[in-house]
């Protein structure tokens, strides 16, 4: 009887909300998705959608907090969750096509299996942003 590999990965970074975080978090969960084998189309998904979550963090989060990234890659799903301290949920626009910003979570609807946001739970602002991308297809 084989058994079926139920996490491949399960990790977590930090990092400062600053112009630099989408960066940084965009380069650690493609290596970390490409270590449990997810390359491809797949991760280069995962890297744009973290990269805009990220971005969404920095801009509408408090100025000098912390960006929590969390990737967990199973045997079909790979979910990334984004957690910062700032108020408020995302909301999905669409920008005039000249407008410089703004499509970062018409991107992640359009792009994610699923997504959603979880509130902190303790009566503190806070989020955590998630999207799931399905990678055996």
């Amino acid at each position: 009887m084989r058994r079926q590999q139920q996490l491949v990965v399960d990790d977590e970074v930090v990092v400062r909300a600053e112009r630099s975080a989408p960066r940084a978090a965009r380069h650690w969960v493609m290596r970390a998705v490409a270590g449990a084998g997810v390359t491809g189309a797949t991760n280069q998904v995962v890297e744009l959608l973290t990269g805009e979550l990220v971005s969404n963090a920095v801009v509408h989060g408090p100025d000098d907090g912390l960006i929590h990234v969390h990737v967990s890659v199973g045997p079909r799903l790979v979910r990334v969750g984004v957690s910062d301290d700032g108020p408020g949920r995302p909301t999905v626009s669409h920008p005039e096509p000249t407008a410089p910003s703004g499509r970062g979570m018409a991107l992640v609807e359009a792009l994610a299996a699923s997504w959603g946001t979880v509130a902190r739970g303790d009566g503190q602002p806070g989020k955590t942003v998630w999207f799931e991308l399905d990678h055996t297809d």
